[in-house]
């Protein structure tokens, strides 16, 4: 599985972002590729999933990709139970 995490402009969110969602995975068990981009540079990526602020993810959604909007990306329950909604669905 790949999980992209997607920032706006640069990729300094996206990597804090990344970096606590690889903590976030590790305590759920769960096994993924997860890397970081900017808006633009995302559209072009394929990933399984595609996470960021909700702004970000409104741009980004397009029916086809799978989103999940996190409002504090530095929080890791909220992380968690984004990732244990939508993944473990």
């Amino acid at each position: 599985m790949k999980i992209l995490a997607v920032c706006g402009n640069g990729l300094g969110s996206s990597m804090m972002l990344a970096i606590n969602i690889k903590k976030v995975i590790g305590t759920l068990g769960i096994t993924a590729d997860v890397s970081n981009t900017d808006l633009a540079s995302s559209k072009t990526e394929t990933a399984d999933y595609y996470i960021g602020s909700p702004e970000i993810m409104e741009q980004l959604s397009d029916g086809k990709r799978k989103t999940i909007s996190i409002k504090n990306l530095l929080s890791l329950p909220e992380i968690e139970e984004a990732l244990t909604k939508y993944i473990n669905a």
